[in-house]
């Protein structure tokens, strides 16, 4: 089983940064401060058109509220006034990209591709790889836009320290371990992996590009209005089939939130961002070292033994969001909130008209006892009940969200 170095200090979060996470995903949108807190990292709005990709680019410690990002000792810039299909190049970086030196670095003709080991089939030809401005970025790696092939797609660059033997070392495993991952889920609710490459100062992870951007993305354009609830059960039924599929093959996503579900244009939801993904082991428990507070489950919060069962907790939460378009625990920090659900056994409250079903559903997925949590096959089961319900008796119904002060119940 792959590891990753575990940070200390769930609640009482420390700056010490030599317990460094390679997990964890926090990246910010370029032209703004580097300077991030643990609220700053997720899914980014892009274009005028949105879309987006849910990858994790940095991987620093919870604890850093400060990191600022270097890339191969030379800070790339992003010019901003020209458009994806004017400043692409076939083959090569686009030309408000020639500062950027970890594209240069994938981009590079004289530098040899490297192969994917058990998975030369996804090795990508960078030939076929155009680049387009960078999105997004953190402290170990940036997101692009580009295409391949002709079809748009989202491009994850990943640099390798030149200085830091054991960390590149765990960047590498969490690397091959993303590509296996990826290269084994074929599902439509599952985003769809194009392809991978290495070099020796670079890793490179290209997947398909999901034009309506994330759901948190999606309801932060709403501004906490109601989600027709027709749409909102559409909704996490694509990601309970997908999350049946990932723990139908002994997967565990660790990560689950709105942030990493993206929309693609026929509206259907596709779960992304397995980059903290791992296999679950069946005879031996798990320390967390990733996942959001927010939608984090209490084991993990606490550093416990866990199994697919967190994920299982993070749809619970998720759900609440698609039926209230509200971000859970608004009223609170994300420590706040981890506090709150580990030693008060806080839950976001749930609206007096929702649908039974949908209420049993989101308590018992987010109860505190994991064995009581349902397994995904259950969870779809009952979302077709309540989309069947829905369409046969409230087919107009929508739920008000007007929720007073607190957002959360004891």
């Amino acid at each position: 089983m792959l590891e990753a170095p575990k940070f200390t200090g769930i609640i009482g979060l420390n700056n010490h940064h030599d317990n460094f996470d390679l997990s964890q995903g926090f990246y910010h949108k370029l032209g703004e401060g580097s300077n991030m807190s643990i609220d700053s990292f997720g899914s980014l709005p892009m274009t005028d058109g949105g879309g987006s990709v849910a990858m994790s680019v940095d991987n620093s410690s919870v604890g850093s509220n400060g990191s600022h990002t270097l890339f191969l000792r030379h800070q790339g810039r992003v010019n901003n006034s020209y458009s994806i299909a004017q400043s692409v190049n076939r083959g090569r970086v686009a030309h408000g990209l020639s500062d950027d030196a970890l594209a240069q670095a994938l981009m590079d003709p004289r530098v040899q591709t490297e192969g994917l080991d058990n998975f030369d089939e996804w090795t990508l030809d960078l030939r076929r790889l155009n680049m387009g401005p960078a999105f997004a970025q953190g402290a170990f790696g940036k997101l692009y836009r580009g295409t391949y092939n002709g079809e748009d797609v989202a491009i994850k660059l990943l640099e390798r320290p030149e200085n830091d033997l054991e960390r590149a070392q765990l960047m590498e495993q969490q690397f091959q371990q993303e590509v296996m991952m990826l290269a084994t889920l074929r599902h439509p609710n599952i985003v769809r992996f194009i392809g991978a490459c290495r070099k020796p100062m670079v890793w490179c992870i290209v997947t398909e590009y999901a034009k309506g951007g994330s759901v948190r993305q999606f309801l932060i354009k709403r501004q906490n209005r109601a989600v027709p609830l027709k749409l909102a059960v559409k909704q996490a039924l694509d990601v309970a089939r997908g999350m049946e599929y990932v723990h139908g093959l002994g997967l565990i996503h660790r990560d689950l939130k709105s942030d990493n579900l993206l929309i693609s244009a026929d509206r259907s939801i596709k779960v992304a961002d397995f980059g903290v993904a791992r296999i679950e082991v069946q005879t031996e428990g798990m320390t967390p070292e990733t996942g959001t507070y927010r939608w984090m489950a209490p084991e993990m919060i606490q550093h416990r033994p866990y199994t697919q069962k967190v994920d299982v907790y993070s749809f619970g939460i998720v759900l609440w969001e698609l039926i209230t378009g509200m971000l859970p625990f608004q009223n609170m920090t994300a420590v706040q909130a981890a506090f709150a659900v580990v030693n008060k056994g806080v839950r976001p409250i749930i609206p007096n008209d929702c649908l039974p079903v949908l209420c049993e559903i989101m308590t018992r997925c987010w109860d505190g006892n994991p064995n009581i949590r349902p397994h995904f096959t259950e969870v779809v089961r009952m979302l077709e009940i309540a989309e069947t319900e829905i369409m046969t008796t409230v087919r107009k119904a929508r739920f008000r969200c007007c929720i007073g002060q607190p957002m959360t119940m004891d």
